[in-house]
């Protein structure tokens, strides 16, 4: 079966089944191999640039027709039978009614799968439906009861909601913005108690006033589309803001910088691991650190990682 895929999570899952697609985005990078399939959606979006220069591309873009273009020339001779997408986040990927304008344009007899997780039952009901429509829904049985026993595994371990820290996730800097959709269900089931946003709910820009007074036990930075290296590069937008020093997960050391681009901001098998990190962060007595690369502890100096 040709799959093409338009969005890296769709991608991770895909391959996960046992189905690599034959076509991807150009954020599509894991696993490793996909980098060598074609790919065709490009951004528009410089994406080397400061915190607000980008949100700022991104708004300008949104308005002019949205972040990525999509090459309907190279999706037309990859002929795909099924084709992934999202209807959740204009700015995740291609918006889903461009790639269903597209493919009737191009008069394509492929089928489209969109995704619309908000939380990590909706990620494992993605999986399953996607394990379907691919003829893969062994594979798919198998790989969410493995998920599943993680899950359950990361529940048992945590204390009482007494022992539970205060901790706030930012999926943006400058702005800031905290994360939503799943990141508060994953910081519950971790142990930790969230407070600057709501399960399910879209992320959302959130005043800076608002992250001192609520004061965090602990906070983890994990800017979408940035890994560990990328977010360092950023961490003054931050750090320079009045009464940084101040926040007691500052003093105390349990400022997390987490790879946001392939861990938080994925929709796929992966947010479980991402469950396992934040329960570290949480918890670090009771669970183990996860894979270097993946989450650095800011050390209380200020600015060093």
């Amino acid at each position: 079966m040709r799959v093409v895929s338009l969005l890296p999570s769709a991608t991770e899952i895909c391959c996960a089944l046992g189905v690599d697609p034959v076509g991807v985005t150009h954020e599509c990078d894991y696993p490793p191999r996909v980098r060598e399939a074609p790919t065709v959606v490009r951004s528009r979006i410089d994406t080397d640039g400061s915190s607000h220069a980008i949100d700022d591309e991104v708004q300008a873009s949104l308005s002019e027709g949205g972040v990525y273009d999509l090459d309907a020339d190279r999706l037309r001779d990859l002929a795909p039978d099924v084709v992934v997408t999202q209807g959740l986040c204009d700015v995740c990927a291609v918006d889903e009614s461009v790639v269903r304008g597209t493919l009737a344009d191009l008069a394509l007899d492929a089928d489209l799968v969109a995704t619309h997780p908000h939380s990590l039952a909706d990620v494992f009901d993605d999986i399953e439906r996607l394990g379907g429509v691919l003829g893969r829904a062994d594979a798919a049985s198998d790989l969410l009861a493995d998920l599943r026993e993680r899950v359950d595994a990361v529940r048992a371990r945590v204390p009482s909601d007494d022992d539970r820290p205060t901790a706030t996730v930012l999926d943006w800097l400058d702005p800031v913005m905290v994360s939503g959709h799943w990141v508060p269900e994953l910081v519950e089931c971790a142990g930790g108690r969230f407070e600057l946003g709501t399960a399910g709910a879209e992320s959302g820009p959130v005043e800076w006033e608002r992250v001192r007074e609520t004061d965090p036990e602990v906070l983890v930075v994990a800017p979408c589309g940035f890994g560990v290296d990328r977010t360092r590069e950023t961490l003054s937008d931050l750090t320079a803001r009045p009464g940084w020093d101040d926040l007691r997960a500052v003093r105390e050391g349990r400022v997390y910088v987490v790879d946001g681009n392939h861990y938080v901001n994925r929709p796929g098998p992966r947010l479980v691991d991402t469950l396992e990190a934040f329960a570290w962060t949480l918890h670090p007595d009771r669970f183990d650190r996860p894979p270097a690369g993946m989450v650095e502890r800011l050390s209380p100096a200020r600015e060093s990682v």
